[in-house]
């Protein structure tokens, strides 16, 4: 069986699409599958993180594999790694245009992070429109949450407006997510904690999603 690819993508930088494709794929890996990551963007920052891991922890690199490729050569990309691992991550550059289109059309499932502000959500807009031109089935992720703020809740009642399913589980605003990737390592490879819990449901949620897809 081929495996399934899972498209990280948001108009806007800084809404955490990185740290998103690490702790999913730290998270799949965990499960026993196998994961392969492809960095679609310029700035580079998941390759960064797969170095240093394979560097510092080349321990933990079993089972995973990294590519990087232009926007147009994602297709080929994909039918290699599709054909000898589980699941694939696409980590996308910061924008929504036809540059976007060949990694959403690949795509089992599109997880658009959102980080909690209203720019993040406007600028949410431009990526499910492409997802839906594709017909690819769209998950927003609520990124870098706070619980009991105004702000938060206020985003989470608009996001609930748009045509797109909103994941039950988020990431919370924790230095553990920074401070894991800067070790080349997920948050859970760090020491336990609550960002614990709130990967492993990220990732059985969107498993339960892509199997059920």
């Amino acid at each position: 069986m081929a495996g399934q690819v899972i498209t990280i993508a948001q108009q806007k930088g800084g809404s955490g699409k990185t740290t998103t494709a690490v702790n999913l794929g730290v998270g799949l890996r965990a499960l026993g599958k196998t994961v392969a990551f492809i960095d679609l963007d310029p700035q580079g920052s998941l390759g960064r993180w797969f170095m240093t891991r394979a560097e510092n922890r080349p321990d933990l690199v079993e089972g995973l594999e990294f590519a990087t490729s232009s926007a147009w050569g994602i297709s080929y990309e994909v039918r290699k790694l599709t054909a000898n691992f589980d699941f694939v991550i696409v980590d996308t550059p910061p924008k929504a245009d036809s540059d976007l289109r060949p990694a959403l059309r690949v795509a089992a499932l599109v997880v658009v992070p959102i980080s909690v502000s209203h720019v993040d959500l406007w600028a949410t807009e431009g990526v499910l429109d492409l997802a839906q031109r594709e017909n690819r089935d769209a998950l927003l992720v609520m990124n870098r949450t706070r619980s009991g703020t105004r702000l938060g809740a206020d985003v989470a009642q608009a996001a609930a407006k748009m045509e797109a399913e909103i994941a039950e589980s988020g990431l919370a605003n924790r230095v553990v997510y920074a401070e894991s990737l800067g070790l080349g390592l997920g948050a859970l490879e760090m020491p336990r904690g609550p960002a614990h819990a709130e990967v492993q449901a990220l990732t059985a949620e969107v498993a339960r999603h892509l199997s059920n897809g």
